[in-house]
């Protein structure tokens, strides 16, 4: 019975290893048969996304334009070149190149098609401002008069009032309306582009719903986006609805707690739609909220029609911070790859190469063995290639040049952990065990020298993703990723199949082309400096014990070799003195 666990627990691992693999392809058959992208086609794909350097992409050139009009400065240049970097990159490992060109322009290379989501991300200066609402109306820009017929509101007029006739109080008092204003906020067409970007701080503004179910006109700003700390995307717990949550620093949550007060005072006192403040992104109302309690902690959260990716696309840019300049689309092409197939068909040429090479070495040392390390390595492979395409459609990862090349340097490292492996079954084998024990023991020895040795590698793979250039981040992303993968590989794959080898005629009886022959390794050895008697038998025999006996002998720690020779030489003193 206990001869039998280690099979069944063999099999048991591999049957879940089999679970993994179909779970993996089903996660991302969903991807390609069910969920779709805002466009209409499939979110994922059966064929990795290539990077830049490999497939082409976008190219989108920005002109720089500062407030005051004047030169943009190279450190605001290189500041919004960062800011834009990192909303490109928020979604995973994107590959993209944002370089400044000529002292006033950025130029944005991102590979594949860019939609329009990730034009407008780019572009978007950011420009966050809390206002509070003074007036709110349905978007209409039209009334039906006194006759029945539907008359548009009329033009404002330069005759109107636009002075407050009192000095307003603070920036939520409604003395902000004037007869203009309200003429203004009438006629405002919220489906016409309007240029309100960058309307003055200290004036009222009028701007519509980002989803164009409400205008409204609002008092000057109370807060900006330079007192944002974080903004995250999230759930509520209660409704579920996707929110971003906002975190301000010091300044900001003292203003910001001065404000609610003065709005839940008016939510109290039923001053609507004066208790509401308005989240203003770009000269758009993100969220209105009514104020429900004064808020101290600076914690404010925003609430819309958000889905769970225009939620993190907003808290990008908000977490990011507004940029120091405006930008103009110079312009927009499609360009093509910067390497191109050949290149990428070289880079795959040199990984059959040397997986040539790793499968050619694996056979000649290991015989039979060699099968073993090869199907890990496909196994590996699969699960690799899987993963890769899950990760382009959950985060955005393309596969580069550099990717490519850690890939290919994997091979050899996913080989190192078999040979190990191997390497210490022979030596149990030297020491006179049966191949069974063998694998099992050779097993607890060798798990230990591997897993420390993939933590080095992992290690060295993440300080190079977090120092290294962004072109080279393709490179460390991968070589982490089939390290922790390798391992995988190694517990639930290459010793179970071991384990139910061993039990098989061939490599259990020790075939010498199973790569576990004790004769060939030299298993004459029988403890500390005793051999078997190579001298006896037959004289073919007596030439194979020869060998092996040389083969054991290079084993031999120094400290064993002086035993055995004075072993040796006591036994010839005895001999002579018989004599």
């Amino acid at each position: 019975m206990a001869s039998t666990s280690p099979t069944r627990h063999a099999w048991r691992v591999l049957l879940g290893l089999l679970i993994v693999t179909a779970v993996l392809f089903g996660i991302n058959a969903l991807g390609v048969y069910v969920f779709k992208t805002d466009a209409g086609e499939p979110a994922s794909s059966w064929a990795p996304e290539l990077a830049l350097d490999l497939q082409g992409g976008t190219q989108i050139i920005l002109g720089a334009e500062s407030p005051d009009g004047a030169a943009p400065t190279e450190d605001q240049l290189n500041q919004a070149a960062a800011i834009i970097r990192q909303r490109v990159d928020a979604s995973g490992v994107a590959e993209a190149d944002i370089t400044t060109e000529g002292g006033r322009n950025i130029v944005v290379q991102i590979p594949g098609a860019a939609d329009q989501a990730t034009r407008d991300r780019i572009q978007a200066s950011a420009k966050l401002e809390l206002r509070p609402v003074i007036l709110a109306t349905a978007p209409a820009t039209s009334f039906v008069g006194e006759d029945g017929q539907e008359t548009a509101y009329p033009t404002p007029d330069d005759a109107m009032n636009a002075t407050p006739t009192a000095e307003p109080t603070d920036k939520s008092d409604p003395n902000w309306v004037t007869d203009r204003r309200v003429a203004e906020l009438q006629a405002y067409d919220c489906s016409a582009k309007h240029d309100s970007a960058n309307a003055p701080a200290d004036e009222p503004l009028i701007a519509c719903e980002e989803n164009g179910s409400y205008k409204y006109l609002l008092g000057p700003v109370e807060l900006d986006g330079s007192v944002i700390n974080d903004a995250t995307a999230g759930r509520e717990q209660q409704s579920g609805r996707w929110t971003v949550n906002l975190v301000f620093d010091a300044k900001g949550t003292q203003i910001f707690g001065e404000v609610s007060q003065r709005l839940n005072a008016n939510r109290l006192a039923q001053q609507s739609p004066r208790d509401q403040f308005a989240f203003v992104l770009d000269g758009k109302v993100l969220s209105a909220p009514t104020m429900q309690a004064v808020i101290l902690n600076g914690k404010p959260s925003i609430s819309g029609n958000f889905t769970q990716d225009s939620a993190k696309a907003l808290a990008d840019q908000l977490r990011y911070g507004a940029l120091p300049l405006s930008f103009t689309v110079e312009s927009s092409d499609t360009i093509s790859a910067t390497l191109g197939s050949q290149q990428l068909q070289i880079g795959l040429i040199t990984g059959l190469i040397g997986l040539g090479l790793v499968a050619l070495y694996s056979l000649i040392t290991y015989r039979a063995l060699g099968w073993v390390i090869m199907a890990s390595i496909g196994v590996m492979g699969v699960l690799t290639y899987i993963v890769i395409a899950i990760l382009a459609w959950r985060m955005g990862f393309r596969l580069s040049l550099a990717g490519v090349a850690g890939l290919i340097v994997s091979i050899g490292f996913t080989a190192d952990s078999f040979i190990v492996y191997f390497e210490r079954i022979r030596d149990e084998l030297r020491d006179g065990k049966s191949i069974v024990a063998a694998v099992e023991d050779g097993w607890g020895r060798a798990k230990r020298t591997i897993y420390i040795s993939k933590s080095i590698n992992v290690l060295a793979a993440v300080v190079l993703y977090v120092l290294a250039d962004a072109t080279v981040k393709g490179f460390a992303f991968t070589l982490g990723l089939t390290t922790l993968i390798d391992v995988f590989i190694f517990v639930i794959f290459t010793h179970p199949v071991m384990q139910l080898l061993a039990r098989t005629r061939f490599f259990g009886g020790g075939h010498k082309l199973s790569g576990l022959d004790p004769d060939a390794l030299g298993a004459v050895y029988r403890g500390r400096a005793q051999f078997r008697d190579v001298h006896t038998g037959s004289s073919g025999r007596a030439a194979r014990n020869k060998g092996a006996r040389g083969e054991a002998e290079k084993r031999q720690t120094i400290a064993e070799r002086k035993r055995a020779e004075a072993l040796a030489g006591s036994k010839d003193a005895g001999k002579d003195s018989d004599a």
